[in-house]
């Protein structure tokens, strides 16, 4: 897609390709058979929520409506990666992919089950037009004793690949809850924060201009040690490799989130960039902006949630939503002309 665009204080023009690069929680998608070595029966047709067929492709509809629209009013074509969480397997992201909203996207996905206890993965949903893989691992994260009640948690999903010409390294992340206490859990995200930093830093010890995303649902801030102080991301476009930039900074330092709990905002989920993003006098992609997609039909009209995210269910109640988070997104230009 090309873009023709104001960039200078003499407002001279210039065209420019761009790339979306997102991320969003799809909270709890999954499909309606029984896995017998993993705890989904929260999720099945005799659970106390009456989970079925219908309610799961209602949700996938509704979820494949709102990542149709994600920045489409700067491309058509939408997001060339999407990061995501809280998927059971590569059933529903083939189900996803292949809804009436996307289908004309031909997306395609990188996914490895992980060993995660509940049985949610993450992926990585990316448009060939755009993205080839090149390699793709997962990640193992080893959670220190005692950090969490569940020994096991989410893989981080590694993709080095190609957007269109230029290598990319983008790792999908979704760290332990804070389910237990906040305090209890800190390790925890550290230690899923660390799996990422250390293969960064592997990464930009030989190309320190290496452009890399770290992206996720982190359960935490960014302002928390595990993203500040573990990944070295700051809220300044100054930063130097190997650390990485976090556009969300001023988003949360001005109350603004992508989910609500106890009428409070949290931004959990979040895009971060190495240095090798911001110099936009260098060839290829250069980041330009960061979007929470948080339009009007995500907003829960009634009820105790009203003005949060239009979650999926209300209680064991189906609520006819998207997901209890809102999606991210940054805009990634390339000169060429």
């Amino acid at each position: 897609m090309l873009l023709l665009l104001s960039m200078s204080a003499r407002a001279q023009q210039h065209q420019y390709k761009v790339s979306l690069i997102g991320f969003y929680n799809l909270e709890n998608l999954f499909d309606t058979v029984n896995n017998p070595i993993k705890n989904d029966e929260e999720f099945l047709p005799g659970s106390e929520r009456q989970y079925n067929t219908r309610i799961y492709f209602d949700k996938l509809d509704h979820l494949a409506d709102a990542i149709s629209q994600i920045g489409t009013e700067i491309t058509p074509d939408g997001l060339a990666l999407l990061g995501v969480a809280e998927i059971e397997n590569d059933t529903v992201l083939n189900d996803l992919v292949r809804r009436n909203k996307l289908k004309d996207r031909k997306l395609r996905f990188v996914h490895y089950d992980s060993p995660d206890e509940r049985a949610i993965d993450v992926a990585l949903l990316y448009n060939p037009k755009y993205f080839t893989p090149l390699y793709s691992a997962p990640l193992f994260v080893q959670l220190p004793g005692g950090a969490k009640d569940a020994y096991y948690t989410r893989d981080v999903l590694y993709v080095k690949g190609l957007l269109d010409g230029d290598t990319i390294h983008v790792f999908v992340n979704h760290w332990p809850s804070r389910s237990g206490g906040e305090e209890r859990s800190i390790p925890a995200r550290a230690a899923a924060a660390r799996v990422s930093k250390i293969r960064i830093d592997s990464i930009t010890a030989l190309n320190p201009n290496a452009k890399i995303v770290v992206m996720g649902d982190l359960n935490d801030d960014p302002t928390s040690p595990s993203v500040t102080k573990v990944l070295q991301a700051k809220g300044k476009t100054n930063v130097r490799s190997p650390e990485l930039y976090n556009p969300w900074v001023d988003f949360y330092k001005k109350g603004i989130g992508t989910l609500a709990y106890q009428d409070a905002w949290g931004l959990f989920d979040q895009v971060l960039l190495s240095a090798g993003w911001l110099n936009k006098e260098q060839a290829g992609y250069f980041y330009q902006k960061a979007t929470i997609f948080n339009k009007d039909f995500l907003i829960q009209k009634t009820g105790k949630f009203r003005g949060y995210s239009k979650r999926t269910w209300d209680g064991i109640t189906y609520n006819y939503g998207y997901s209890d988070h809102f999606p991210v997104y940054t805009v990634m230009l390339k000169k060429i002309q």
